[in-house]
């Protein structure tokens, strides 16, 4: 869960309009995606594509419920 919370973070400051330095933001999507792509949890479950978005769901409600 917090792997993808970071995801939504990073990619969310990527598209902050107008910043300068992109790469490092870049960079940390890629390598977070890697980190939620290969975890071995999903090695566990028969429908994969399902459980993903089960987990993007609460981790973008948590994320939203931080800025508040």
């Amino acid at each position: 869960m917090k792997t993808q919370h970071a995801w939504d973070a990073t990619y969310e400051g990527l598209a902050t309009p107008y910043l300068r330095d992109t790469t490092t933001l870049r960079r940390r999507l890629l390598r977070l995606s890697v980190r939620l792509w290969w975890h071995p949890y999903w090695n566990t479950g028969p429908s994969v594509p399902a459980a993903r978005t089960e987990l993007r769901q609460p981790a973008r409600t948590r994320g939203a419920a931080r800025a508040t």
